[in-house]
């Protein structure tokens, strides 16, 4: 375990954050208080003993809160695993869709309605584009993960969507990009920002949103207008972050993206009962790592501005990995291109088998003695 971790934070500070009087959603409080009881004892302990020797040890519930720090490294392995076996033999791309700054009061008090909308207007951008003869032709696989923070942990909207650089034509072949992207940037710029603002002015004048203190002026009508239009005169860019031509590979680097959390736990460089520091990328390429340094109830409020609303699904697939046709796509094109690619490795596996197979750990070796058949033996129930 690192030396520093987040839920030190929370056991110094999270008491004054929560008493300070700052608006935390139920899905904050859920996240604020699984960061602070995860595997501390107070969940339950589950207990496993050797029945050769009798050496017993006892293991402390974690939380499994998709917020938590601790939480996500098993879940990202399976979910990794399932999409190997998703895999077709063509190009992938790497595209990010970010929102303009001057969005993010409206978007934080509209959370669930507009992260829906992005998770829309990506996928219609790229599965318009790409049906178009002029690109591809065909309806590619695509995996897109929101997320909303920046280094620094501050508010940052942007969609990272897995782009299959092939698909299937509407007479079910098989259609295949070279090896760059096949949509001009400045097209997908222009669709995306068109997509975006047209379905966002539909919510405004069909009176879905809602507007808090920071967005009030919105509201009225005129100040809409000059706020829409002035959005229409900003330049939405997207970016093609990464080209992947050995197609495994981008399911594996997209890994990284589908579990991750605001900051991870190996980003913390000090904590104390006042105040955190913790590592940032330099703000440009090839300038050296930055620290940052918050105070610890600052540092609360930045981590749980990122927890999603309850129930929201951060990772969505469209194309023909639409979940209602994903199976029969699929079927049809291995079968075309004559083989799958890659198989699922840890479908069967038990969660000790699991961490044996990813991380060469195998936790049913008795410590005491070597016999390998730890068994748990029963569990204490949590006491919060």
């Amino acid at each position: 375990m690192a030396r520093f971790n987040i839920q030190q934070v929370w056991d110094f500070s999270y008491d004054a954050f929560n008493s300070s009087g700052l608006f935390q959603s139920d899905a904050q409080k859920k996240a604020a208080l699984a960061i602070r009881d995860c595997k501390s004892g107070s969940l339950g302990v589950n207990i496993s003993q050797c029945p050769d020797c009798g050496y017993t040890e006892f293991h402390n519930n974690s939380c499994r809160n998709r917020s938590c720090p601790n939480c996500q490294a098993v879940n990202q392995e399976i979910w990794v695993d399932k999409r190997r076996a998703e895999v077709i033999d063509t190009p992938y791309f790497h595209v990010v869709f970010t929102l303009p700054h001057e969005l993010n009061s409206l978007i934080y008090c509209n959370q669930k309605l507009l992260y829906g909308l992005l998770h829309r207007c990506c996928a219609r951008t790229l599965l318009e584009l790409s049906a178009d003869k002029k690109y591809l032709g065909a309806i590619p696989g695509i995996i897109q993960v929101l997320h909303t923070w920046n280094q620094e942990m501050l508010y940052h909207v942007h969609m990272h969507c897995i782009i299959s650089g092939g698909g299937l034509t509407p007479d079910r072949r098989i259609r295949k990009s070279k090896g760059h992207f096949f949509i001009p940037v400045m097209v997908l710029r222009d669709k995306f920002k068109g997509c975006c603002l047209a379905a966002l002015d539909s919510l405004y004048q069909s009176g879905e949103l809602v507007f808090s203190s920071s967005c009030e002026k919105l509201r009225n009508s005129y100040e809409w207008s000059a706020f829409r239009n002035a959005l229409y005169e900003k330049d939405w860019c997207p970016y093609i972050k990464e080209t992947f031509n050995g197609f495994g590979n981008a399911i594996e680097y997209l890994g990284r993206y589908t579990h991750k959390i605001a900051i991870s736990n190996s980003r913390i460089l000090s904590v104390d009962n006042q105040q955190v520091s913790f590592s940032a990328r330099g703000k440009k390429p090839g300038e050296p790592p930055r620290t940052i340094t918050l105070e610890n109830t600052e540092f609360i409020r930045r981590y749980l501005m990122h927890v999603l609303p309850s129930g929201f699904q951060k990772i969505r697939y469209y194309g023909f990995l639409n979940n209602r046709g994903k199976g029969k796509n699929l079927k049809l094109i291995f079968t075309l291109q004559g083989h799958q690619r890659f198989r699922a490795r840890y479908a069967h596996l038990s969660i000790a088998e699991l961490i044996k197979a990813v991380w060469k750990v195998d936790i049913r070796i008795c410590p005491e003695c070597g016999c390998c058949r730890m068994k748990s033996i029963g569990r204490t129930c949590g006491t919060s």
